[in-house]
């Protein structure tokens, strides 16, 4: 199971988990070229985005993220990408020196992953995609003096009121549960009710007495737990989607839970143990986590508000490819998002 508390933002005809990761990649390669004739796509208070400078931009979304690249083809995603694009350059031209020092460096970084993951391939996917590497650098550098600037403007004081707020996510449970997925061994769909009887008839052997190891060994189709008899080890509770987080968090100790619902199917859980943490106990890592997530709020806030005052005007020539929606399914160990639920290289930097 992962992460639960991931930022979402409202778009058109595409799933949450597309919008975030396309969002905090959409800043615009504003090049300035001399020879840039095509017309504005975009204009606003201060500045203007091209038909060839989007047109760059997409073609870095597809090289870093081509299995979301379908939706670029889809009209109203490509406005909402757009209006973005105008979010994160007007940003990045506010951001401080300090920022963009920091953004340079860990574009480096990630450009360095992105020529890594594609190996002898690299030379040859930009070609194709009629790119240079400055292109892609100069891409995340924009996105990075955002993040890196919202994230520098931070406070203590803000971090410890999120972590008020979120702290039972950071309480820290030793638990074993049993899955049973809405789809079988053979990948075959299993109705609602159907799911829920089999997690019934296992909650029952449970209450039983039934060793709980062995139980899970034997029905769970959890894939990470199911060998190690449900067992998942001293884990914050926020890691978890929110339904299997709320159970856990509530489930008095050693109590074997009615069947619980999540995207994935059914869950009958044992909490073994459970530790609250305070502000203090908390590593450097998570108090680093809260505030990344705070500076994504900042950013998702000035997407959904912020573009009011800049007088944004679209005008983006009509695609005539249909618009079309697709989903990933998966194991029942991840949380499902269309279309995937990884983030290319750079989203993963301005988390």
């Amino acid at each position: 199971m992962s992460l639960s508390n991931q930022k979402s933002w409202k778009v058109l005809l595409v799933s949450m988990a597309a919008a975030l990761s396309f969002s905090m990649l959409s800043a615009c390669n504003n090049n300035n070229a001399a020879d840039d004739t095509s017309k504005a796509v975009a204009t606003y208070k201060g500045g203007t985005i091209t038909e060839a400078e989007f047109a760059l931009d997409q073609r870095i979304m597809k090289l870093l993220s081509p299995e979301q690249a379908q939706y670029l083809e889809i009209e109203a995603f490509k406005e909402v990408i757009l209006k973005q694009e105008v979010a994160f350059e007007y940003l990045s031209g506010k951001a401080s020196d300090a920022a963009k020092k920091a953004a340079e460096k860990e574009a480096d970084s990630q450009v360095a992953s992105v020529k890594s993951q594609l190996g002898d391939a690299y030379e040859s996917t930009l070609k194709e995609q009629d790119l240079k590497e400055k292109d892609i650098r100069a891409y995340m550098v924009r996105v990075l003096s955002v993040y890196q600037d919202m994230l520098l403007k931070v406070t203590d004081e803000e971090v410890k009121k999120e972590f008020e707020a979120t702290k039972d996510d950071f309480t820290v449970a030793t638990l074993r549960h049993v899955l049973i997925q809405f789809t079988d061994a053979n990948n075959k769909e299993r109705t609602p009710e159907a799911t829920l009887k089999l997690a019934q008839e296992v909650k029952a052997k449970l209450d039983g007495g039934a060793d709980f190891a062995e139980i899970a060994k034997q029905y769970s189709e959890d894939t990470g737990s199911k060998d190690a008899g449900g067992l998942i080890a001293d884990k914050p509770l926020g890691t978890y989607v929110e339904e299997f987080k709320k159970a856990s968090q509530t489930l008095p100790l050693n109590t074997i839970s009615d069947p619980v619902e999540t995207s994935f199917g059914y869950h009958v859980i044992k909490v073994e143990s459970r530790t609250e943490k305070t502000f203090d106990q908390l590593t450097d890592e998570q108090k680093e986590a809260i505030k990344s997530s705070i500076a994504s709020t900042n950013i998702e806030t000035f997407l959904e508000k912020g573009l009011e005052d800049l007088d944004v005007k679209i005008n983006l020539p009509k695609s005539s490819a249909p618009a079309e929606e697709t989903g990933t399914t998966n194991s029942g160990t991840e949380p499902t998002a269309a279309p995937s639920a990884e983030a290319p290289a750079a989203t993963e930097a301005a988390k």
